[in-house]
């Protein structure tokens, strides 16, 4: 799992028939002690996030598994809307994305 920020999303009229119905969405994971993907990742919105919101990511076969069947061609999948995160000593305002390390450039 991930968390990330949702930077965007994405709309795609011609798709594989398993993604019909899918919201995508572009989401910037936050880099924690250096830890992150080199770029934003696409993920399959199934609750609804709006643009802005910090979110949790499941990958994988369990992101498969979320969606439905296990069948779908997908790798990313938007489970959660973060409210809080509990991580001392690194404060929730200092976790930086991508965007926002390249904004401060």
């Amino acid at each position: 799992m991930l968390i990330g920020k949702v930077i965007g999303s994405v709309w795609a009229t011609r798709k594989n028939e398993d993604l019909n119905g899918c919201k995508f969405m572009i989401v910037d994971p936050y880099e924690y002690k250096n830890h992150r993907p080199a770029y934003p990742i696409i993920a399959v919105d199934q609750i609804g996030a709006g643009v802005g919101e910090m979110v949790l990511v499941v990958s994988g076969s369990s992101a498969r598994v979320a969606v439905g069947t296990g069948r779908q061609p997908i790798d990313h999948v938007i489970v959660g809307v973060v409210d809080e995160v509990d991580l001392p000593p690194l404060p929730l305002t200092q976790w930086t994305t991508i965007k926002e390390q390249e904004d401060a450039n």
